[in-house]
């Protein structure tokens, strides 16, 4: 069961190490411009937190 365990960790670790090196690629460096096109487009970006809670409140 230990070894198992071990497996798992080191897994876990070389996983994040991933997700890390795969967030700073394509946020920090630019690689594919066009998620940020993408993301622009279907307005992730946009702060649109009052016209959500304008919607909750039935103000709309």
């Amino acid at each position: 069961m230990k070894t198992i365990e071990r497996i798992m960790i080191k897994l876990i670790i070389i996983q994040l190490l991933f997700l890390v090196v795969a967030q700073i690629v394509l946020h920090k460096w630019n690689v594919f411009p066009e998620l940020k096109e993408i993301t622009q487009y279907e307005g992730v970006t946009e702060n649109n937190f009052s016209e959500l809670l304008e919607a909750f409140n039935g103000n709309k």
